[in-house]
């Protein structure tokens, strides 16, 4: 059994726990990460489809959900994107942006997994991973953390172990439980960034537009997003889904707008009043792709010339398009979810610091804390922030 000292341990060797370890490291602090998966940073590694889509170019705090909106405030203050940004071109790091502001690696995921392991080893930070049977304990001098064959006595502890998205890569409640060791409050957990599960009947509406995808605007409640959606054989998908999942709750249902730049409505009444109006199909097919026409119009048994369609019939095209009511039955939970909405309570933690209010010296980082970040490098942004942050001040 090794007996070790430290000046901090940081349990959770992902984006934030590295980043944390590597600034108390680069101030001079001794410091130990450990993990008890056999790989280092996993979750960077198959990000953004192994090329990790490491930021966000307009990261704000508009871009998070929490029961504390203002917390994450601080840390992205403290340490932006365009400071991570910076870190990358430094090493020459090919990167690119895609839409709406998402940098991802030219080559792979794999570079970043190389910085960060660089620069820990630039920096003395001692990596113990495969590390069975963590446990914490309060004691005077600091905290104490055995594993399977060490005792490691530190001043400051980082916890920095995740949510419970993608358990395949080793997910666990093990931050949860010791927030909950130490009094903290869990924001209830649930799948973030995650498909979402319908009925058979859109599922077979769904089916015959398999392939199909188009921009719309996606509402559940007072939040809504404009991006692309998808119709597959497992219902309806694409970043817009993914996005309203993170908000969606049970027996809840979406407000989809498949033409958010038309008023089909007022579209098709002007349409009505030209000389020798089209058949319906035809009309809207210009503005809609062909075979989501036509199924719309199965499905509301609407055909034939405008001119003969009805202003009833013309609301009720409008409303399937502009207005489609979809009830999600669920989601396909943590196993292809993205994050974990929840968390520890923010308002027992130091927006500046990131330690508990409740036990000095101990410090919440990343994913187990209540932010959750929109898809698009918004989370790997509050692990790199939350995690520097944290990392100024153990």
């Amino acid at each position: 059994m090794l007996n070790l000292s430290y000046d901090a341990v940081i349990i959770g060797a992902g984006a934030a726990g590295s980043m944390c370890a590597i600034t108390a490291a680069k101030r001079g602090r001794k410091v130990m990460l450990i993990d008890h998966s056999k790989k280092f940073g996993e979750k960077i590694r198959i990000s953004g489809g192994g090329k990790c889509n490491f930021t966000n170019a307009h990261c704000g705090p508009d871009n998070f959900i929490s029961t504390n909106p203002r917390f994450c405030i601080s840390a992205l203050n403290q340490y932006t994107q365009k400071d991570f940004i910076d870190l990358i071109e430094s090493q020459n790091i090919p990167y690119h942006e895609k839409k709406l502001g998402q940098l991802f690696c030219d080559r792979s995921a794999k570079d970043i997994l190389a910085l960060l392991k660089d620069l820990a080893s630039k920096y003395k930070v001692h990596i113990s991973l495969a590390e069975n049977n963590i446990e914490v304990q309060k004691v005077e001098s600091g905290f104490k953390i055995a594993t399977a064959d060490k005792k490691i006595m530190c001043q400051a502890l980082v916890i920095a172990s995740g949510g419970l998205s993608i358990p395949k890569i080793g997910a666990t409640r093990f931050g949860y439980e010791i927030a909950q060791s130490f009094n903290h409050e869990i924001i209830k957990p649930r799948p973030g960034l995650v498909p979402l599960t319908f009925e058979n009947d859109l599922l077979a509406h769904c089916k015959h537009l398999s392939g199909l995808s188009l921009c719309a605007e996606v509402t559940f409640e007072k939040t809504s997003f404009r991006e692309g959606l998808l119709f597959t054989h497992r219902g309806l998908s694409g970043p817009v889904i993914l996005q309203i999942s993170s908000y969606w709750r049970d027996g809840g249902s979406l407000i989809i707008d498949l033409l958010p730049k038309h008023n089909v409505k007022n579209f098709l009444k002007k349409k009505r009043n030209v000389q020798n109006p089209q058949n319906i199909q035809t009309i809207l097919s210009d503005i809609l792709p062909k075979r989501l026409v036509q199924q719309i119009c199965v499905e509301t048994n609407i055909s034939g010339s405008l001119a003969n369609i009805s202003n009833i019939e013309i609301q009720k095209l409008s409303d399937r398009i502009n207005h489609w009511q979809v009830g999600p039955t669920g989601t396909e939970g943590y196993r292809t979810a993205e994050v974990t909405v929840g968390g520890v309570n923010t308002r027992e933690l130091s927006s500046k610091t990131m330690e508990s209010n409740l036990q000095p010296g101990l410090y919440f980082v990343g994913e187990v804390v209540d932010v959750t970040g929109h898809l698009g490098g918004h989370n790997f942004q509050w692990a790199w922030s939350s995690g520097w942050v944290a990392g100024q001040n153990i």
